[in-house]
């Protein structure tokens, strides 16, 4: 007899969860020459409405791309620049998802578009929900997630790249998402 996988989501308790931008991370990873150069963007914000059932779940997030931080302030400068970013014409980059696939356990697959200098893919993240810490007068009521997909670079419109003398190019176009979130209940008024 074959038994077929049912999808055990879970969540936290139903309502908004805002995100924590101090225990929070918004990262990237992309190849560089013969290396991977990853970075984070310091500043963003979003909330998290999780609903009665997971399918009833949504998320939203902005980024503003100015705040990209690579640990070099040149390179910095070259990916907030027109060639990348443009973060003057378009300050930021948006999440907003579409729908919510459970898996097992805590796992399972958010989807939405992602906007990057006005184009809109979708995408899918692979997500695990780690958990809840109880209410307390401290730090509130605090849930956290992990997150990551792969995403094409040049399907934004982010197509800068350069030859290398000896073949090949300087940049991959895959990049890697990851986020790490902390997110607090917010309380109803």
């Amino acid at each position: 007899m074959t038994q077929t996988a049912v999808p055990t989501t879970q969540l936290p308790a139903p309502g908004i969860w805002d995100l924590d931008p101090t225990h929070s991370h918004v990262e990237f990873v992309v190849r560089h020459v013969m290396s991977k150069v990853r970075g984070r963007f310091k500043d963003f914000a979003g909330t998290i409405t999780v609903g009665d059932t997971p399918t009833g779940s949504r998320s939203d997030a902005v980024i503003q791309t100015a705040s990209v931080d690579t640990h070099h302030a040149d390179r910095d400068a070259h990916l907030r620049s027109d060639d990348f970013f443009s973060a003057e014409q378009y300050p930021t980059i948006t999440f907003r998802s579409t729908r919510v696939e459970p898996g097992e356990g805590n796992e399972f697959r958010l989807v939405g578009d992602l906007t990057i200098r006005d184009v809109t893919r979708e995408v899918t993240l692979d997500a695990e929900y780690h958990g809840t810490a109880a209410n307390d007068s401290v730090f509130g009521e605090r849930t956290g997630f992990s997150a990551a997909t792969e995403v094409n670079r040049e399907d934004f419109g982010l197509t800068w790249n350069k030859a290398l003398d000896t073949g090949g190019l300087v940049l991959g176009n895959k990049v890697r998402l990851e986020l790490e979130i902390e997110a607090i209940r917010r309380q109803e008024s």
